[in-house]
């Protein structure tokens, strides 16, 4: 019987889906949200919305966010064929495919399916390079008109599988996992080249400054003014804890040096009326992440 054969992958897809489930219990989990209401566990999540993520950190959503009617993009790699059977196991729909290899066929499928799942893309893979994001996912929001949001994970000294392209990182058991999420980003429609490479650079820029920042937490044993508890989609804990609100939705520049009505970011929070929030540009909300108080 070949390695490939297909009971063969959906064993070990149902073998590596309790091994994540079971390891990955044992973390702490913690979230510094722009805005709570994106994470698709919580009820006042309004709208598909299309996530982002380096693929080396790929095990904290499919742990997390698997039954949250998520569609995630994957290889057609066959080493990729586990994964999928693993997040089918997990509660994720997937299509196959990549920028690189049945990428176009792919994302036709995510363009039928954006109108009534979430997306996930882990837009580095599945080949590299790391942490350098591939056009695909600018194009699929800038189509479909999904608000994209830029996730970045942490784990506190984890393991890396240094062969691997990616560097793929593994967990300490009992360790601290971190997130920190952006607002909903609203990429204009229908751009052209010029225009994906644009924001492109924009949002690989972004993606990387809230991955290093989950690191640094993860790593340094921090406790951040405002961070939540992160639960699992089903587990019966999605509702939002009363007190301020921090909120800060997102309009990005557009290109060539053009300000439209829109390109602000404005920032609230529960103690401000929407009236008063003081409008900025979107540098200045990614810098008010990283003033957030810090009590150690």
């Amino acid at each position: 019987m070949k390695l490939d054969h297909p009971l063969l992958n959906k064993l070990a897809g149902l073998l590596g889906a309790a091994a994540v489930g079971g390891w990955m219990r044992t973390l702490d989990y913690k979230v510094a949200y722009y805005d709570p209401t994106i994470d698709p566990v919580y009820p006042q999540c309004r709208g598909q919305k299309l996530y982002i993520f380096w693929h080396e950190y790929i095990l904290f959503p499919l742990y997390l966010r698997g039954h949250c009617n998520m569609t995630m993009l994957l290889s057609r790699h066959r080493d990729a064929e586990v994964l999928a059977q693993a997040a089918r196991y997990l509660g994720f729909q997937f299509v196959r495919g990549s920028t690189n290899r049945g990428g176009l066929s792919a994302l036709r499928e995510l363009l039928r399916n954006g109108q009534q799942t979430n997306l996930a893309i882990t837009p580095d893979g599945p080949r590299g390079p790391r942490r350098r994001l591939a056009p695909g996912a600018i194009f699929v929001a800038s189509r479909l008109g999904l608000p994209l949001v830029a996730m970045g994970f942490g784990y506190d000294r984890p393991w890396r599988v240094r062969r691997a392209w990616d560097r793929f990182a593994i967990p300490r058991p009992f360790s601290q996992a971190r997130a920190v999420t952006s607002p909903p980003l609203h990429i204009p429609p229908d751009l052209d080249r010029q225009g994906i490479e644009h924001f492109r650079q924009r949002i690989e820029s972004l993606l990387n400054h809230l991955t290093a920042e989950a690191e640094r937490w993860a790593a340094g044993g921090y406790r951040i003014a405002g961070q939540r508890r992160v639960y699992r989609c089903g587990a019966g804990q999605g509702r939002l804890a009363p007190g301020p609100l921090q909120v800060c939705q997102t309009a990005i520049p557009s290109p060539v040096g053009q300000r439209a009505a829109d390109s602000h970011c404005a920032y609230a929070t529960g103690s401000q009326p929407a009236g008063q929030c003081a409008v900025v540009c979107a540098e200045d909300c990614l810098h008010q992440l990283q003033s957030l108080p810090v009590h150690r």
